[in-house]
């Protein structure tokens, strides 16, 4: 259902831009972008792969070099401000000793397991608590969607030929 509704926005798009901007969307992702590039736009794997890595990290440019600047503006502002930091503050200590014990690792396999609120948004929004430089985390994450990438396809392969004879 999600699929049809999504496909209906970019109707009018190349199919190559169609799967590289389905890849941008935050709750789609290339969870998305993969299946559709492949089943319903008939793309061969490689470029599918490409397009929607690229779609996918397309944002974290912006959210990684931009979050910080949002921040030290929103906390500068009275009610906003306080709630902001408190909220980053339980967040930061809730998981901050499971981020030093992991480190990148745990980076990594947030975004590349492909499950829903998991991917290179939320592992944007991660990075930026966690205080990650930039030059780290954009490396960290690109791992995470090149691994969301691979399995992906996998599964979509696989319940393509295993479902086939539904059809």
């Amino acid at each position: 259902m999600l699929h049809a509704q999504i496909i209906s926005w970019f109707v009018y798009f190349p199919r190559e831009w169609a799967v590289f901007f389905i890849a941008m969307l935050p709750i789609a992702e290339l969870r998305a972008a993969i299946p559709i590039g492949l089943e319903v736009y008939q793309l061969p794997i490689w470029k599918v792969e490409i397009l929607a890595i690229l779609g996918n990290m397309f944002p974290t440019i912006f959210i990684l070099l931009l979050m910080p600047k949002l921040h030290e503006w929103m906390i500068h502002k009275r009610f906003l401000g306080s709630v902001l930091i408190k909220k980053i503050q339980h967040i930061e200590k809730a998981f901050s000793g499971q981020y030093a014990k992991y480190g990148a690792l745990a980076l990594i396999l947030f975004v590349g397991i492909p499950l829903p609120f998991t991917g290179a948004w939320t592992g944007s929004l991660a990075a930026f608590i966690f205080d990650i430089p930039f030059r780290k985390s954009w490396w960290m994450i690109l791992c995470g969607v090149c691994l969301a990438a691979i399995i992906v396809t996998f599964i979509t392969l696989f319940a393509t030929r295993a479902f086939g004879w539904l059809a």
